[in-house]
């Protein structure tokens, strides 16, 4: 737990998953607003779509555990106020244009001269140099410029992008890293330090392996869509079946002399398989020299014998006889595991506001050390905890908080 230390999340979405990640981890996160809110807030969709700032679905995702202030960065009393906050502050989370904090007076050089030991993480799509530095960069171009869109979609069909934003959820979470890192070397040597993050650069690490197959095999991988890439034969990975889709790659060697075997005998008890199929030494069979029609026989008889069952028959039975094949589930059946629910990973929480209890994702980890301190908690409502920090920690009085609201500073 690292529940001693404080955060200032200043960033919109691009940003907010790493403040998201700090509380989690049991910090004290303080979303700095500016008075008329977030962005966040104005993103869709709403709960019970009703288009409100306290029902942004994104906002009461990736802001659970955190508290609200609302502050104009650009006023001069507005200023003074966060650079008392950095006073007490440990991380500095932001997502602005580069070189907006320093235009005015409020860059990581100037906090850190309030506070040597501060942390300051900058979140954006390119980073803060390069010839990019300034350029826009939503989801779907970090998708592009990262190369991970295009190992994504059909072979024969134009690049596509994963349904729900991932590039700065990435970024978030590398920004956290990186700010844990920070602190621990802050306890070595009392110097705080600025984190630079670049949501291209931390995309780019997600393609995974394809950068090695130029590397050791001097080729450059493609999409592959529901076949198995990297290959020189490509085969199916995605099967339909009853009620939904499955995953199962076809093997050689020694692995798929076991599962490939377990599978025949299942599908011939079942009266589903054919003499090719049970015929085949699949542990002797070089996926590399099969012929294309002994692969289709092999596909068709698989997709016929897939159809016949449904995902949870398919899994029960493949975890019986021990062979690599996983159903696709769709949210319903994610928020129906039992290995979940086993682990008390789902969280009720409840939103007296809105009338409603909604089921939220838990921490992403269990570990003996970690208290449930913020477990069960909301996103904060706009400003919910000005009167907290301003009057009761920074000690400004019920007028001195009545005048900054009038003057829309908070």
């Amino acid at each position: 737990m690292i529940n001693s230390y404080r955060v200032l999340d200043l960033s919109d979405d691009r940003g907010t998953v790493c403040g998201l990640i700090l509380a989690q981890l049991g910090a004290e996160v303080i979303k700095v607003e500016p008075p008329g809110g977030s962005p966040e807030r104005a993103k869709g969709p709403f709960a019970g779509n009703i288009q409100h700032p306290e029902r942004s679905l994104s906002w009461l995702a990736f802001n659970r555990g955190k508290k609200s202030i609302t502050l104009d960065l650009e006023n001069q009393e507005g200023k003074d106020l966060l650079k008392r906050l950095t006073s007490s502050a440990d991380i500095v989370v932001e997502s602005f244009n580069p070189g907006y904090l320093d235009s005015i007076g409020l860059g990581y050089s100037t906090l850190k001269e309030i506070n040597p030991g501060i942390i300051v993480v900058s979140i954006r799509a390119f980073g803060q140099t390069g010839p990019y530095r300034n350029y826009k960069g939503p989801d779907i171009v970090i998708d592009a410029l990262s190369g991970y869109m295009y190992l994504c979609g059909d072979p024969d069909r134009a690049p596509v992008r994963v349904s729900f934003p991932l590039s700065y959820g990435y970024a978030g979470a590398q920004g956290a890293t990186g700010s844990l890192i920070a602190l621990y070397a802050r306890e070595l040597t009392g110097e705080g330090q600025y984190v630079d993050v670049s949501a291209q650069e931390g995309m780019t690490e997600y393609t995974l392996m394809a950068p090695l197959f130029w590397n050791v095999l001097k080729r450059i991988n493609t999409r592959s869509g529901q076949l198995r890439g990297g290959t020189s034969r490509r085969t199916r990975e995605i099967w339909q079946c009853k009620d939904g889709w499955i995953t199962f790659g076809i093997y050689g060697g020694q692995l798929g002399g076991r599962v490939n075997t377990e599978l025949t005998m299942w599908m011939k008890k079942e009266g589903l398989s054919n003499e090719f199929i049970e015929s085949i030494d699949w542990e002797m069979l070089d996926m590399a020299a099969i012929s294309q029609d002994d692969l289709a026989m092999i596909e068709k008889t698989l997709e016929r014998f897939f159809l016949h069952h449904t995902m949870a028959e398919l899994y029960d039975g493949s975890i019986k006889r021990k062979i690599n094949l996983c159903p696709i589930w769709t949210p319903r059946e994610i928020m129906s595991s039992v290995q979940l629910e086993a682990r008390g990973f789902w969280e009720q929480v409840r939103h007296e506001e809105l009338e409603m209890t909604a089921t939220y994702p838990g921490r992403y980890f269990k570990s003996t050390a970690m208290l449930a301190d913020n477990k069960g908690e909301r996103a904060p409502l706009l400003g919910e905890h000005n009167e907290e920090i301003y009057q009761n920690e920074l000690g400004l009085s019920p007028s001195d908080i009545s005048s900054l609201k009038e003057k829309r500073i908070i």
